[in-house]
């Protein structure tokens, strides 16, 4: 089925109308930022982290979140001093030896989780969970230059026994979790069967990781099996929709698109795949890449559709779609990027910021989505075109950013939610975010421009970024423990070095030409669908099956809704250990076609 197209009269009146009315920004040779000015702004920058992070610390710590306006704090999350754990990397990337450290003591020395608090298990997983596995990676390692003398894991100890405790929230028929868990009593009895496709699916770097570094599958397994259970119910056109009810599997919000309640789903199979090497991700990244690019795809932006017919349901922009260039850039494909990311970046010359919404039919900022959270995602696809092509233009849409918030964002103790974008109306919240990804995507992009001088850009290890913008590293530890290693002289689990194969093709070798370009800097002159290897690099590759030949994941049909499973409470022990024996056992055996829940697939 044809995608349906806006290429209608109405599109060239539309295009014709941003052109007269200066939407859409064309490069400018002028008025670009020159070496001395791009380091004025990455130490500008550096300014705003302090102003922000120490705003928090005097006024707000140890509670969640700051209040900058009124200079005070609150506990948005679980009440775990949440910015200061989202912020160690970001530290630790600045350089700040000092406040790295004396974070990190804190941490080992005050936080717990064995609270009677419920969270997020989305929002908890990409900012906690993942940020103290970076800062954990980093302060453990001697080669990042970071290392602490005194530490001894107690950041990766507070990390497993946070993720087993959310463990509890995965025991699904269909293996796709809850959105919410108590930390101390597991799910709640009348916790929600309905969860976000984002909300499922985008829990595999940081569990993942956490695998390789305790060496207990379980929490890579659970996450695995989450996505598998979101895939093996995608349409036939290949698109997943918005909210699914975890117990039937059935799609009750089928709105496809690339932003709001599906974005880091995508985000998750390619970096998945770049991070620790599993095929399968890729595979399913392939699939759902070119069916995005096919049914929401509309040069230069993205709608969503029905997920079944494709029928257009919404000609938004949501501010949440403004990750996909930088997505794009990892997978190569270049062209597309440039031209979306010039779209997006039109809607924030106009305003001073991006809205969570502005509608392309009326040229104006959707009703009811007229605020900006701060949020990161203009300032990481920005990032990552300037490391692909080192064009000066993102250069100066960077400059842009960094004055809008200067003047419209910046409060007495940090930075301000902006509510109305039109009218720049300041609100008394400053996410954790902020700190975690905002300002260091905007501090990597000048420090690039000058001459990098950190961790990411001159450091032994490809880094993967989170969605929380958190940094993990592609350790041999992490990227190559596999049953059975991809090439000679590989990582091995048990120290044990793979034997000669038949391949003569790396891994490392393949990756590097394949993605970053024989120079080091990513390549721009290939497509994506022109850049996957078909043969050497994935072992045994074989581009005539499918997914769910391949895989053994087939579509599945939703189950009788008069046998629901209710949820279930555990009371877990200080140790957490015997909460978790079930999942263990549940888990452990599940094989490479999905949960033993499953609902019985289609015929």
């Amino acid at each position: 089925m044809e995608a349906l197209k806006l290429s209608t009269p109405i599109l060239y009146l539309f295009l014709l109308v941003l052109l007269y009315n200066n939407v859409i920004i064309h490069r400018t040779l002028a008025d670009g930022v020159t070496p001395e000015e791009a380091k004025q702004l990455r130490d500008e920058v550096r300014e705003m982290f302090y102003h922000a992070f120490d705003g928090y610390m005097e006024h707000a710590f140890p509670l969640d979140e700051l209040r900058p306006l009124s200079c005070g704090g609150e506990d948005s999350l679980g009440g775990y001093a949440l910015t200061l754990i989202d912020s160690l990397d970001t530290l630790a990337l600045l350089g700040d030896r000092e406040r790295f450290t004396t974070s990190i003591d804190w941490i080992g020395k005050n936080l717990r989780f064995d609270i009677n608090k419920t969270v997020s298990v989305f929002e908890t997983t990409i900012r906690v969970l993942g940020g103290l596995l970076s800062a954990h990676l980093i302060a453990n390692d001697y080669a990042t230059g970071m290392k602490i003398s005194m530490y001894d894991n107690q950041l990766l100890n507070l990390a497993e026994d946070l993720a087993r405790r959310l463990l509890p929230a995965f025991d699904t028929p269909t293996g796709i979790p809850f959105g919410s868990v108590n930390l101390l009593h597991g799910v709640d009895e009348h916790e929600s069967k309905i969860t976000s496709t984002a909300g499922g699916g985008t829990l595999t770097l940081e569990f993942g990781v956490l695998s390789r570094l305790t060496d207990d599958p379980i929490f890579e397994q659970v996450t695995k099996n989450a996505v598998r259970g979101l895939w093996a119910r995608r349409s036939k056109l290949n698109l997943v929709g918005a909210h699914i009810n975890i117990f039937t599997g059935e799609w009750t919000q089928k709105d496809a698109g690339i932003g709001t309640s599906i974005d880091s789903f995508y985000e998750y199979l390619l970096k998945a795949y770049l991070l620790f090497g599993d095929e399968e991700y890729l595979f399913i990244f392939q699939e759902a890449y070119a069916a995005a690019m096919q049914y929401l795809y509309n040069d230069p932006w993205y709608v969503e559709v029905n997920m079944d017919s494709a029928a257009l349901v919404w000609p938004l922009f949501n501010s949440l779609q403004a990750f996909w260039p930088g997505l794009q850039v990892l997978a190569g494909d270049i062209d597309p990027a440039i031209r979306t990311h010039t779209a997006f970046f039109s809607v924030w010359r106009r305003y001073g910021f991006t809205p969570e919404g502005f509608n392309l039919a009326t040229l104006s900022v959707q009703h009811g989505q007229k605020s900006y959270p701060l949020r990161p995602e203009l300032m990481e696809s920005t990032y990552w075109l300037y490391k692909a092509t080192r064009d000066p233009r993102y250069l100066d849409a960077g400059r842009d950013m960094v004055a809008s918030l200067q003047y419209g964002a910046r409060c007495p103790c940090g930075y301000c939610h902006i509510s109305d974008v039109e009218f720049q109306k300041q609100e008394d919240h400053m996410e954790s975010f902020f700190l975690a990804e905002t300002i260091k995507y905007l501090w990597l992009l000048f420090d690039l421009a000058v001459g990098p001088d950190n961790l990411v850009e001159n450091g032994p290890y490809k880094y993967i970024f989170s969605t929380e913008g958190h940094l993990l590293p592609a350790t041999p530890q992490i990227s190559l423990v596999r049953e059975h290693c991809l090439y000679l002289g590989a990582f091995c689990k048990g120290g044990d070095k793979q034997e000669p194969h038949a391949s003569n093709v790396s891994n490392q070798e393949t990756n590097d030409s394949w993605l970053y370009g024989s120079s080091g800097g990513f390549t721009s002159d290939h497509t994506f669908s022109n850049m996957i290897p078909t043969s050497g690099f994935i072992k045994g590759f074989c581009p005539g099956l499918t997914h769910g030949q391949k895989f053994g994941i087939s579509y599945q049909v939703p189950t009788d809704t008069t046998h629901e499973k209710e949820p279930t409470t555990t009371n877990q022990s200080s140790d957490n250990d015997s909460g978790n024996k079930n999942y263990r056992d549940s888990f452990q055996e599940s094989g490479e076609g999905g949960s033993k829940s499953d609902p019985p697939a289609e015929e």
